[in-house]
């Protein structure tokens, strides 16, 4: 297993397995505590995982967590999504920075989102299971959603969105978050 740096977002990782494949199919080590650490990341920061199943063209985010914010690895592992996160830590070097990734059950990566970024995904094929590990147990009085359309993210979704929850369709835009946050 490798990982990278995603550019856009300081502190952020990809983290690429190696699979072994043969006749059968693939194995691979979708967790390595040695790498995590290589990183600077404390592997045994993570308390919680989840994992959510979507249709081509569902779209989930913008979301973030309030207070201490939220670390996360975020893994495809059935299908493909295309990943989003937005950093939003004012005193970051790459604030405001976006990072889109493609994840896969064929490649298995996982993207290290660090707190205070926001995330979402769009399935790209009729199902994709996406797993989530995160470093605090969820608390829903401090979720935070971001309009995933906002013009001045501009992020470009592959697909027409198909479906989206009420929550994210009425999620306020980044300019309204900001002004909120600051106040």
């Amino acid at each position: 297993m490798k990982a990278t740096a995603v550019p856009a977002i300081a502190g952020a990782y990809l983290f690429e397995p190696t699979p072994h494949t043969d006749e059968r199919g693939f194995f691979c080590r979708t967790f390595d505590a040695e790498v995590i650490r290589s990183v600077g990341l404390d592997p045994e920061a993570f308390v919680q995982d989840s994992m959510s199943r979507s249709l081509r063209g569902v779209l989930r985010g913008l979301h973030l967590r309030s207070g201490a914010g939220e670390a996360k690895l975020v893994r495809c592992s059935y299908g493909r999504v295309f990943d989003v996160a937005v950093d939003l830590r004012a005193d970051s070097p790459t604030y405001l920075g976006r990072a889109c990734v493609e994840l896969s059950g064929e490649t298995q990566a996982t993207l290290y989102i660090p707190a205070g970024c926001a995330h979402g995904f769009q399935a790209l094929t009729a199902t994709a299971d996406t797993s989530y590990r995160i470093d605090r147990p969820h608390d829903p009085s401090e979720d935070v959603t971001i309009a995933f359309d906002d013009p001045d993210l501009a992020i470009p979704w592959p697909l027409p969105v198909t479906s989206v929850s009420e929550r994210d369709r009425e999620a306020p835009s980044l300019a309204e978050f900001l002004k909120h946050r600051e106040s």
